[in-house]
Order: structure tokens, then C-alpha cells, then sequence
């Protein structure tokens, strides 16, 4: 599954223009992003390595539009997110994006079902749509027996699979995986990165993998590396662009 090719709509989803992050400490300020230029391409499977502490998850909150930038700008389908006012960029984020974390985030009073709901109650779908909605998504992802289940009466892994409906729940365009096979074994690892896959070749998601792990890379069309709050490399297609190189 390396490097597989897949034709791409050009135009990109998101993009950074000389972004900078930096956190004050005290009287230091400590740059966890430095002057980051780069576009995604709709349509597209990123991995974003990088070792612990490259600035991967600063990176990651700012493409999500979980965080504003210190200088330069972030983008999002054209719109400048810092011109946006707070409750409209939470309304369109919930629209555009999914999230899917490494230790799942899902409610353990809730089950599966209702943990699935709940975004689509936030953005406000009438009740009968987001409820055939969530159990569209829940028996898309394997839980079709399971959606009265709580987090604590499901292993990891559907633990991990009702966290990634409830990143669909919305249609977004946009998927956020961070550290997704963190918590699992290999086997079940293997499937949710298959699952991410399959989102991406059959229903045209752009998938934004963060991993510190390598070999997950595989699974992404491009990838791009971070070191030190800088990115050292695009490789797209098995061409690579160095030192900072702007992809168009």
C-alpha cells in the first residue's frame, strides 16, 4: 500500500502561509512552529511525522482550527480562520472536519450511539435525521450490534471505530487522525489505518494522518516531515522537496 497513486483535485483545502506558533514560558518565548508554508490538497492522504516535540501537534491544531497561528496565516477552503468570529469557526469546523484521537475522547456515560449523536445535535440536525445518520455511520464502521454499548463494554479497537463515526458523523470533508493506532495492538491497527484508507480511496476524504511511527507513512499518498518546528521534507508520488519547498 505505498505511495499508491490517486488522481487529485488540484485545488487545495487547506494551507499555511508562513505560519508561526509561539508559546510564552515565563519571560522565554519557544517557537513550536517556524515560518511553515504548505497547501493540502483536496482529496488528498497526508502522514505528518516527525519525532516527539517536531511540532506535529501544534501543526495539526492549527490546520483543525483549534488554535490561531502567532504570525502568518491558515486557511480553510479559502477562508482566512482569523477573520472568522470564534462561534462561526466553531460552526464550520464541527461541518468541515473530523477528529480522531489516539485515546479515543468518547464520553463513558454515552453509548456508542449517543456518543455518535451528539455532534450532529451540536450542529443542530433535526432529531430523526441525526439519529438515521448515526446508525448509518455506527454499521458502516462494523458496531451495527453494538450501539447500546458504553466505551468501558467495548475493546479498543470498536472503541477507536465509534470515535472514527463520530468524526464522519458530520460528512466532513476533512479527516484528522492523530496518533490513531496508539492505543491498539498491531492487528487492530492495521484495521483502522485500512479503514482510513478506504475513506480515502472510495469516498474522496482527505485524511491527515499525525504519527511519530514511520511506517504508517505507507499508507499516505504524501507525506511530509517535521524537525524542530520546521518541515524537512515533502515526499508526494516518490518525489521529494526539501528545506522548506512550498507545494502547488
Amino acid at each position: 500500500m505505498t505511495n499508491i497513486s490517486k488522481p487529485l483535485k488540484q485545488e487545495p483545502i487547506l494551507r499555511l502561509e508562513n505560519v508561526w506558533k509561539i508559546y510564552k514560558m515565563g519571560e522565554v518565548e519557544v517557537p513550536a512552529l517556524k515560518g511553515i508554508s504548505v497547501e493540502i490538497k483536496r482529496g488528498d492522504f497526508v502522514a505528518i511525522i516527525g519525532a516527539s516535540g517536531s511540532g506535529k501537534s501544534t501543526m495539526m491544531n492549527l490546520m483543525g482550527c483549534l488554535d490561531l497561528p502567532s504570525q502568518g496565516k491558515v486557511f480553510l477552503e479559502s477562508h482566512d480562520i482569523s477573520t472568522l468570529h470564534e462561534s462561526d469557526l466553531a460552526s464550520f469546523r464541527g461541518k468541515t472536519i473530523g477528529f480522531i484521537f489516539q485515546q479515543y475522547n468518547l464520553i463513558p456515560s454515552l453509548t456508542a450511539f449517543e456518543n455518535v449523536l451528539l455532534p450532529l445535535e451540536l450542529l443542530e440536525h433535526s432529531t430523526n435525521d441525526a439519529a438515521k445518520r448515526a446508525r448509518e455511520i455506527l454499521t458502516l464502521v462494523g458496531l451495527a450490534n453494538k450501539m447500546n454499548n458504553r466505551p468501558t463494554q467495548l475493546s479498543g479497537g470498536e472503541q477507536q471505530r465509534v470515535s472514527i463515526a463520530r468524526s464522519l458523523a458530520a460528512n466532513p470533508d476533512i479527516i484528522f487522525a492523530d496518533e490513531p493506532t496508539g492505543a491498539l495492538d498491531s492487528v487492530t491497527g492495521r484495521e483502522v489505518l485500512n479503514m482510513l484508507h478506504t475513506l480515502w480511496k472510495e469516498q474522496g476524504k482527505t485524511i491527515i494522518l499525525v504519527t511519530h511511527d514511520l511506517s504508517l507513512a505507507k499508507y499516505a499518498h504524501t507525506t511530509i516531515e517535521l524537525k524542530d518546528g520546521r518541515i524537512t521534507r515533502i515526499v508526494e508520488n516518490g518525489v521529494s522537496e526539501h528545506n522548506e519547498v512550498k507545494r502547488k
